[in-house]
């Protein structure tokens, strides 16, 4: 004998035998005997009978489709509530890694200010750990291998070790506070050039205001390009690498032509317009256009066309070969004991 608790819950699911007519009430009475578990209409059994054989019973295969079909409702029914907890899951996740992220961007912050002379050559570290990127083989990129002393010594990286010194002295800060693990270089590095650009963006619109530094940092605010930073802070957890990359990817800047420089930005996926940064440029032609357009929007309150383009070009750079982990940084929250809470 097996029993069935929760058939009677899905009653229009089962097939029903209708009841015997009167005229047939005398061969009923007669198979009454057999059948132990006659069918009402509108009633379903929750006790089936292993002998239960005859046509007013229920079948073998029937009770098992039942079975399945009370099984999948109740699990549809219950679905609704596990996909709240993962929604919730998700908040508090992304309330993580945005209050961790915002406190990263503050200790960045701090070390550069104190050291503005070295945003060229912060800006320089991230490039050129960017900028190790094969597409051919998918490996490089900005993975934070130019911390390793066999590549940060290497000729295209001279004069970036006080940079990567600094950073590693932010880094020692930042680990101090992380509740979700070590924070990695390659974030690290590519976070420290967006902090020193925002420095000089920010200091282009003091210079504007007189030196006024009030006055410079609402109108950064106001006209600048600090709301266009979204897509580069969604692009937060990448994972460093062990070991160097390959030497003869990244070119000696200072020593290299323009169309040395041209070329490895196309080998990234970079165009002219990528590369117009640098007054040498502006003898290529393909470039030149760029050039002077930015030049132009410099000279403006605001700056937008140069920030805008400069900020996209350093967002596609931070991500060349990456694959990003959005649950980076996370840790698991702590429990509330109910029974000291006071009500």
């Amino acid at each position: 004998m097996g029993l069935v608790s929760f058939l009677s819950t899905v009653p229009t699911l089962l097939p029903l035998t209708p009841l015997p007519s009167a005229s047939s009430s005398s061969s009923s009475s007669s198979s009454s005997s057999s059948s132990r578990c006659p069918i009402h209409a509108g009633t379903v059994r929750c006790k089936i009978e292993a002998d239960v054989t005859d046509e007013n019973g229920f079948r073998r295969r029937d009770v098992i489709n039942s079975f399945g079909t009370a099984i999948g409702m109740e699990l549809i029914a219950s679905s609704s509530s596990y996909v709240e907890v993962a929604r919730a899951a998700d908040l508090i996740q992304r309330r993580q890694r945005s209050d961790f992220q915002s406190n990263v961007k503050s200790t960045l912050y701090t070390a550069i200010k104190a050291n503005p002379d070295l945003i060229p050559s912060i800006l320089t570290l991230a490039l050129n750990d960017a900028i190790s990127y094969d597409k051919a083989t998918k490996s490089g990129g900005p993975n934070g291998s130019i911390r390793f002393s066999s590549e940060i010594s290497r000729p295209e990286n001279k004069g970036l070790s006080g940079a990567l010194t600094l950073l590693e002295d932010a880094k020692k800060e930042i680990d101090s506070y992380s509740k979700g693990g070590p924070f990695s270089f390659a974030d690290l590095i590519q976070y420290a050039a967006q902090s020193a650009l925002k420095s000089t963006f920010l200091a282009s619109a003091i210079r504007k205001c007189g030196g006024n530094e009030e006055k410079g940092s609402l109108l950064y605010t106001a006209y600048g390009s600090n709301g266009q930073w979204g897509l580069f802070d969604r692009q937060f957890g990448r994972s460093d690498t062990q070991e160097p990359d390959p030497e003869g990817r990244v070119p000696q800047w200072e020593k290299a032509s323009v169309q040395e420089m041209k070329d490895k930005f196309k080998g990234v996926g970079f165009g002219p317009r990528q590369v117009a940064t640098e007054a040498l440029l502006a003898t290529d032609p393909d470039v030149l256009p760029w050039v002077q357009k930015y030049q132009r929007s410099r000279e403006t309150v605001s700056e937008t066309d140069y920030q805008v383009d400069l900020i996209t070009t350093l967002t596609k750079l931070s991500c060349l070969g990456q694959d990003i982990y959005y649950e980076a940084y996370t840790y698991a929250a702590p429990k509330v004991d109910l029974t000291k809470l006071k009500l």
